[in-house]
């Protein structure tokens, strides 16, 4: 006889331990998650769950590690997934993007955005990636959103928006057009796929953009409630840019500007001074790190980077894996990898950024980014049901003692077994159960190929093809 009435659920998914990055960071041996509709109910060990809950459905057991979904703060989702790994490595940073990037990107049409906007997002979820902050769609945000609806991830999105552009012309827009695809994005895009997919006022950044274009494209953010993301000194471009045309940093420009603030996602931030981060500090912005970005295009950033100190001064720094030709995976937890390793060399101190504190960056960091810590970033109730079990019959998970060094220092995406967004099953036996992954990976193969070939850009292949 049952001493509680039991109450009916969705799902209860169960797990040999459940981090749940709760406040007290509780990890859960033998625990469950009980979930209704696109909501956690409950969180605790599963024989107390069984007695309190009946559920439709039931997933996971005992060879599995529950987490939260991971949270992308700066991924390219068009452009660069469906031309992976065709630009040189060997290439500085001004020839990688003017040169090879913004070719690449200028030539891809709605049906090639779209693919390689869902090649991205299938990658994300199938390695425990549930949310993302977009760094701007090139062209086609109509089509990219009809994508990732279908592929069912959670993401805000936005138009490549800027108005003093280099070459190609395909991306002249004039400061009056720049803020009117801002809008058209913002009042359109409120709401996609239960809420899953949103505009963002997000703008390239770098030194692309018009005093006037930065203080509508904010004005825009606040008015829709919204955040602002942008690119701001992966490399000297960026400090130089604004010194010769300012005579002061980018910091502090757009602070006199009236840009930062806690709605801010500001990505790289490398070449940054202590006064930069005392007044980013001091602004509440959130910074996107990305790692792999840094090491693949020489920012110089165990040399210059100051990301131990920003994390010091209180800045919320959360991670991005970027572009696929600069990083060339969207793999969170290969970047959260690096994120714990790269300033123990750095600076000699193997006390910089624990696996605890890395992992933190990549779920409620990066839900602080995305102006979400209420609703993602840990399994408590109330909380938006995205979770990913990750399957510890494998090599890289045994044995099994910590399981925060396992999941930093261990493992990485492709041990993630299943995937749940807003309660629904994304990812299951390490495949996407909402799109048909065969035609997905054959369609970017041509696609990727047309646009190499369109382009004009040569194969810079460095081994000889027979």
């Amino acid at each position: 006889m049952q001493d509680v009435a039991q109450h009916e659920i969705d799902v209860l998914i169960d797990a040999w331990y459940v981090v749940t990055m709760n406040e007290t960071r509780d990890i859960i041996h033998r625990g469950s998650i009980a979930v209704d509709k696109d909501r956690i109910v409950d969180v605790g060990k599963t024989v107390d769950l069984e007695r309190r809950y009946v559920a439709r459905q039931r997933l996971g057991g005992d060879r599995f590690v529950a987490t939260p979904g991971l949270i992308n703060t700066h991924i390219h989702i068009t452009g660069e997934p469906i031309t992976r790994g065709y630009v040189p490595d060997d290439t500085p940073f001004e020839e990688n993007v003017f040169q090879w990037l913004c070719t690449l990107y200028s030539v891809a049409n709605a049906e090639e955005e779209k693919v390689s906007g869902q090649l991205a997002a299938v990658e994300m979820l199938r390695s425990g990636t549930t949310s993302f902050l977009e760094a701007g769609t090139i062209n086609f945000l109509d089509e990219v959103i009809e994508g990732l609806v279908d592929v069912g991830i959670r993401g805000r999105v936005g138009r490549w928006v800027w108005d003093l552009p280099p070459e190609p012309s395909v991306y002249r827009q004039s400061t009056d057009q720049a803020i009117a695809n801002l809008q058209h994005q913002l009042e359109n895009h409120k709401s996609h796929g239960d809420g899953r997919i949103a505009a963002w006022s997000i703008l390239v950044g770098h030194t692309t953009c018009s005093d006037p274009l930065w203080k509508a494209a904010k004005a825009l953010a606040d008015e829709h409630n919204v955040g602002l993301g942008f690119h701001m000194s992966p490399a000297t471009m960026d400090p130089d840019g604004f010194i010769a045309e300012f005579g002061q940093r980018p910091m502090h420009h757009l602070a006199e500007l009236g840009v930062l603030d806690s709605k801010a996602a500001l990505t790289h931030c490398v070449h940054v001074d202590e006064q930069e981060i005392a007044i980013m500090a001091k602004a509440k912005v959130n910074v996107a790190h990305c790692p792999t970005t840094a090491l693949k295009v020489a920012y110089g950033i165990t040399q210059v980077g100051k990301f131990p100190e920003m994390v010091q001064q209180g800045i919320n720094v959360s991670i991005g894996t970027d572009g696929n030709n600069a990083s060339n995976y969207s793999d969170l937890m290969r970047a959260t990898y690096l994120v714990a390793g790269l300033f123990k060399d750095a600076r000699t101190d193997p006390q910089m950024f624990p696996a605890e504190m890395a992992f933190e960056m990549a779920t409620i960091g990066g839900a602080r980014t995305l102006l979400m810590e209420d609703e993602l970033g840990s399994l408590e109730p109330g909380k938006k049901a995205d979770v990913v079990l990750h399957d510890t019959d494998r090599p890289e998970w045994r044995p099994l003692l910590n399981t925060m060094n396992q999941l930093v220092w261990s493992a990485d995406g492709r041990g993630v077994h299943t995937v749940v967004v807003d309660g629904k099953v994304v990812v299951e036996d390490y495949r996407c159960t909402t799109i048909d992954e065969d035609e997905l990976w054959a369609n970017a193969q041509t696609m990727g190929e047309a646009i190499a070939a369109r382009s004009g850009l040569p194969d810079k292949a460095k081994f000889p093809m027979l």
